[in-house]
Formats: C-alpha cells, sequence, structure tokens
C-alpha cells in the first residue's frame, strides 16, 4: 500500500497564495492577515488557520470553503481551523493590500493596534477611541472626509464621504 505524501507547508502556502477575499476581491487573503498559518495538528494532520477580520464576519463560510476547494482541487489534505485569539488586527494587513485596497476605492486603515500588540488588553475596549488621524479621500487623496455611517458595506469598514469631489468610499476600520 503506498502512502500519500503530505504536501510540505510551502507547498500548501504556493496553493493559498492567490485566494482572494470573496467581499474584496482585489487583495488576498493572505495580504489581509486572514491566512495565519499552516502547522501541523496534534494527529499530523496539516491545519491551514485562518481569522477573522471580526467575530462575526459572514465572510468566514466562504473563506472557509474556498481555502477547503483550493487545497482539494491540488489533491491536498489539510483541516481548516478557525482561531479567534489573537484577534486580528489591520497591522497583519500588508503594505501592498492597503495600497491595493485605495486603488479599489477603499480607504485602507491609518493606523492599526497600540505598537501592533495582540493581547487581551488590546481586544477588548471600555473608553471611546480618541479621533484619529482624518481619513484621506481614495478618490482624490483630500483629508477633506467625514464619517457618515460608522457601518459601511461590511461591519468591518465605515461608510465616509468625500466633502471635495463629494464621493462615497469605504474605510477599513483599524481594529
Amino acid at each position: 500500500m503506498n502512502a500519500v505524501a503530505k504536501p510540505a507547508h510551502a507547498e500548501v502556502w504556493s496553493a493559498l497564495e492567490a485566494l482572494t477575499d470573496p467581499e474584496i476581491p482585489v487583495v488576498t487573503l493572505r495580504e489581509l492577515g486572514i491566512l495565519r498559518a499552516v502547522r501541523e495538528g496534534a494527529d499530523g494532520r496539516l491545519e491551514v488557520v485562518i481569522t477573522p477580520t471580526y467575530s462575526g464576519c459572514p465572510a468566514m463560510g466562504q473563506i472557509e470553503d474556498d481555502v477547503r476547494a483550493t487545497l482539494a482541487a491540488r489533491g491536498m489534505d489539510a483541516r481548516v481551523v478557525t482561531q479567534l485569539a489573537p484577534a486580528w488586527t489591520t497591522d497583519w494587513m500588508s503594505e501592498p493590500a492597503k495600497a491595493k485596497l485605495r486603488e479599489y476605492g477603499i480607504a485602507p486603515p491609518q493606523c492599526g493596534s497600540q505598537e501592533g500588540a495582540t493581547t487581551a488588553a488590546n481586544v477588548l475596549r471600555f473608553a471611546a477611541r480618541a479621533a484619529g488621524p482624518a481619513v484621506p479621500c481614495p478618490h482624490c487623496g483630500s483629508p477633506n472626509t467625514t464619517e457618515t455611517s460608522h457601518f459601511g458595506s461590511t461591519a468591518c469598514k465605515a461608510l465616509y464621504r468625500c466633502l471635495d469631489c463629494m464621493e462615497p468610499f469605504d474605510y477599513f476600520k483599524p481594529y
């Protein structure tokens, strides 16, 4: 009986490299920091670890299905594990992802968590956040913008409007 060789971690990463976010198809799951790790589970089976941008993200089921289907199409056996802690932070987004968001018409986050820390102290916030820097318009670059709704097309984004070019746009929240 021939045993099927397990794919190397690099092979799994390579297979998933082009997999995009179902809600923002111009950025990959890896660029967003949703794909966290490829590891060997306690039973020896490969695991792909994903972390949602927020705990109620409705796209996670689709992301899990896409990861599983991509690996299956290449004959790779791996389990998909959703890991909620540490909580996802925009610090995990790559600079190319932020540039792609801007080009797509979504303002990328202006800042992430404090010093990139992902401890439990940074997960829960009971005080209002201090006003951050102005969110520049991804269409014309003007900082003369205003938030019109704290929730945009998805809960991880806020809806803004540029007061110069008058275009509405989503802003990817920095937490």
